[in-house]
């Protein structure tokens, strides 16, 4: 009989006034995705499909290894999709075979009325699994606690990760773009205005 798991996080981030709008800076998945994850565990599939492989997770006497297939795509006003297309658990044949993941997510930006921009995300995790005996025989009460609070301390390190990491890449893209476009301008001086 499988057990089920979930969590939610929500996050929202005040983004700091740049000469380029976050949204050009969104509409490419791949930074997003890097700043999610450590790079090292990352391998891109496609343009929209990236292999992560997460970090062993302890669950009560188990340590199991996801490697998630996520597609992450944006839409052309800079909200950012991701979900899980597929799953596996590295190292452990029976629980691979009996365990399903599913993430979803989304990141968009908004516009303040002070003509500030906010980022508002949300993101919903949700894992069945068959698990084997001895842990078969726990009590379904303090499996569901143990299994929704592992579930939740990985959106929560997500969420980390989004806060400290996101904003400082931003920062960095919209410096490179800065610089290419004033290598880009030949003479590298401003136009003179003809005084009337």
């Amino acid at each position: 009989m499988p057990t089920r798991f979930s969590a939610s996080q929500s996050v929202e981030i005040a983004v700091p006034e740049q000469p380029i709008p976050i949204q050009h800076y969104l509409r490419q998945p791949q930074r997003l995705v890097s700043a999610l994850v450590d790079p090292s565990r990352v391998k891109q599939l496609s343009e929209e499909v990236f292999r992560l492989k997460m970090r062993p997770l302890n669950f009560m006497s188990l340590s199991i290894q996801p490697a998630v297939d996520m597609r992450v795509w944006a839409e052309s006003n800079g909200t950012i999709y991701l979900e899980s297309i597929s799953c596996e658990i590295l190292g452990i044949e029976y629980i691979n075979q009996r365990f399903t993941l599913n993430l979803k997510g989304h990141l968009s930006p908004y516009q303040l009325n002070t003509g500030g921009t906010r980022l508002k995300g949300r993101a919903d995790l949700e894992v069945q699994v068959d698990l084997p005996p001895p842990l078969s025989f726990t009590p379904k009460g303090i499996l569901e606690a143990a299994g929704n609070s592992l579930l939740k301390s990985v959106l929560l390190t997500i969420k980390q990760r989004l806060l400290h990491h996101l904003l400082a890449d931003y920062r960095r893209w919209v410096i490179s773009q800065t610089e290419e476009t004033a290598l880009g301008d030949e003479s590298g001086e401003l136009p003179i205005m003809n005084p009337d």
